[in-house]
């Protein structure tokens, strides 16, 4: 059921085009106390049985530096099999994660067994299935000096990828995000079989790349790796008024990171984005949310007021123009849809990113 129209009215959202102070951030804390972690629940698999069990905190001999951990983050939803492959994937790492953190929305979004036997400690977090609150509940489990890499589901890393991860943020204090070289993406073009992906890792295994950075302005959700100390001291968090996909999450928290230090791209860690196009979002949501989310983080501060209306023209341009030519004209078409909901909303002065859960 739709909201009500706010009192607002479509000139005074379009009056916020690069004119004002932006909203200041609503930081939130993190750590066991706070109350928003209450009724969420956290187990281990044990590694030997595939069964649920809980696993205490670690603790720390006073006056000993803390240890810091690589800690790989996986949300998901409803793609159990697309998982269950990517994660025995990661024990062909060289170096592995000293903890997986796997984000989910019911049991049956992971199969227990299958995962049981892998050389490395998974912790499965149960609760909302919107991509940031999935990536907000990896937050709450991280000590100081960890370093978290957010994955999407359906990425697969080249073999020395956590390894030269872990190098970069030892070697560059400075950075607070890192990202890597995508060098094959199926969200680009229809989707990629998983035996090309590795035919692509393997090519480029062979190439005695360059250790070279760059800086950018923001990570790459599907591969972004996070310096923890600056999210726990500020209490950053990925936005939860952004829904489901929440798409454009990894902008605008990379955003909230930059006054904290370097953003960077690394042609040492390379991966292939599968582009598997099923589970979060169908096409009518999405669609508004292309529309919704640029204007919110527009709004918001974190975005600006150029580059947020380029996205929803891009937008709104493929969407027209797929709808005709592509085909898949029948997504193309839902998208588009739900991309004259949220400009028709916009006109009428009560544009709300939320709303991408109930058109």
């Amino acid at each position: 059921m739709r909201h009500a129209a706010s009192p607002n009215t479509g000139a005074d959202i379009f009056r916020g085009l690069g004119v004002g102070r932006p909203a200041p951030y609503a930081y939130e804390p993190f750590g066991d106390a706070d109350p928003a972690t209450k009724g969420q629940r956290s187990h281990s698999l044990d590694q030997t049985t595939g069964q649920a069990k809980n696993r205490p905190n670690p603790t720390r001999v006073q006056g000993q530096q803390p240890r810091r951990r690589l800690v790989l983050g996986m949300a998901t939803v409803g793609r159990r099999e697309i998982l269950t492959e990517s994660v025995r994937r990661i024990a062909w790492q060289t170096r592995l994660p000293d903890l997986l953190l796997l984000a989910i929305s019911k049991e049956s979004d992971i199969d227990r067994v299958a995962l049981a036997d892998l050389p490395f400690p998974i912790t499965v977090l149960i609760g909302s299935r919107d991509l940031s609150a999935q990536r907000n509940r990896m937050l709450r489990h991280l000590q100081p000096a960890d370093i978290l890499l957010c994955l999407d589901d359906d990425f697969l890393m080249a073999p020395d990828y956590l390894a030269n991860t872990l190098a970069l943020f030892e070697r560059h204090p400075e950075v607070v995000v890192a990202t890597g070289t995508v060098i094959g993406d199926g969200s680009v073009v229809r989707g990629c079989e998983r035996a090309q992906a590795v035919a692509l890792l393997g090519d480029a295994g062979a190439l005695d790349l360059p250790d070279r950075l760059r800086d950018v302005r923001s990570g790459h959700g599907c591969n972004m790796a996070i310096r923890a100390r600056p999210v726990l001291k500020y209490g950053l968090a990925f936005d939860e008024a952004l829904p489901l996909r929440s798409w454009l999450e990894d902008v605008d928290f990379s955003r909230q990171l930059a006054p904290f230090g370097r953003l960077v791209q690394s042609d040492h860690l390379c991966g292939v984005h599968l582009g598997i196009r099923t589970g979060r979002m169908p096409g009518l949501k999405f669609g508004y949310s292309e529309i919704a989310n640029p204007i919110h983080l527009m709004r918001k501060g974190t975005l600006s007021a150029r580059r947020a209306l380029q996205l929803v023209a891009r937008n709104l341009a493929a969407n027209l123009v797929s709808s005709v030519r592509s085909r898949k004209r029948a997504d193309s078409r839902a998208r588009l849809r739900g991309n004259m909901l949220a400009l028709g909303d916009i006109l009428r002065g009560r544009i709300d990113p939320g709303w991408a859960r109930s058109v």
